[in-house]
């Protein structure tokens, strides 16, 4: 199987952050002058200016940090710049958006920025993805959602992505398959009421009832992370069982096998039959990473 793939930008954190030394940046500090329309170079720039990024894949802003870092800006002023890019009409932002924010709520009219050029909007919305995903300011869903993105929209492999963010690719599998969840458990893992390694067990269950229902009991009951692999075993070995049904003992072993290779593969599963013993297994896959990672599953990681 082979396609086209986007050459791989290379750009990274290191993009963001200006090339010289660090050193504390003030907007009260008067060696810092103001755009003079080269690149690369870091200028006092009006805030009312900077246009949002529209590829932010941040969406969750802790209100009482961005109290603690108005302050903070308004007692000692911005340390270090944020990153923007020239646009119509003024700047679009890279990243910094806390930043920024912050120094709107400061009441300031000007903010010390880092002016690089980007060549389109797609390579624009990796590098606004990598910077917050390398910084981890992202809670999980939003880094999964992130890892999606560069797939979807830049036609990034799950290697590639794992080579630029520094991760395994089987953490970035991880991340990605937490977007499977129902969108109740991707909002309690946003809000911090369940941890990554709950909703790693919860993806195991071979059902979305079962998933909500256990995740209800995580949250009412502060169940451990431990605890929830108990019952993620726990339902495997009962789906291991035949069932016994009202109806066709057939059919409730053929759901019954369903589960099981469900939970196995972490992927929709049909099994069908025929007659005379025989049919056939339907796996459903959702993009050619998906369908890599099966194939890792049933050849060993063996190409």
């Amino acid at each position: 199987m082979s396609m086209n793939k986007k050459p791989v930008l290379g750009r990274g954190l290191n993009a963001l952050i200006p090339k010289t030394p660090h050193m504390e940046i003030n907007i009260r500090d008067t060696s810092i002058g103001t755009d003079t329309g080269e690149t690369g170079i870091i200028a006092n720039v009006e805030i009312g200016k900077i246009h949002p990024n529209p590829f932010q894949p941040r969406t969750d802003f802790d209100p009482g940090a961005l109290e603690e870092l108005t302050r903070s800006i308004r007692e000692k002023g911005i340390i270090q710049p944020i990153t923007i890019r020239r646009a119509e009409n003024g700047y679009q932002l890279i990243s910094g958006e806390r930043r920024l924010r912050a120094a709107q709520l400061a009441r300031l009219k000007y903010i010390p920025a880092y002016i690089i050029s980007i060549e389109n909007d797609e390579e624009m919305l990796e590098l606004a993805l990598i910077e917050n995903i390398q910084r981890e300011y992202l809670n999980p869903i939003e880094v999964a959602a992130a890892y999606q993105r560069l797939i979807d929209d830049c036609r990034l492999t799950q290697d590639d992505i794992a080579q630029k963010v520094g991760k395994d690719r089987s953490t970035v599998t991880n991340f990605i398959r937490l977007l499977k969840l129902p969108l109740k458990i991707q909002d309690g893992l946003r809000k911090n009421k369940i941890s990554m390694g709950h909703a790693r067990a919860l993806i195991n269950l071979p059902s979305e009832k079962t998933q909500l229902r256990t995740y209800d009991k995580i949250v009412d009951a502060g169940l451990s992370v431990r605890k929830v692999e108990d019952i993620v075993r726990s339902a495997g070995k009962n789906s291991a069982k035949p069932a016994k049904s009202a109806g066709s003992g057939a059919a409730a072993n053929l759901h019954s096998l369903e589960e099981r290779l469900q939970q196995a593969l972490g992927t929709k599963v049909k099994v069908h039959t025929k007659g005379n013993s025989k049919g056939e297994i339907v796996i459903e896959f959702y993009s050619l990473d998906d369908f890599d990672r099966l194939l890792d599953l049933f050849t060993d990681g063996k190409k």
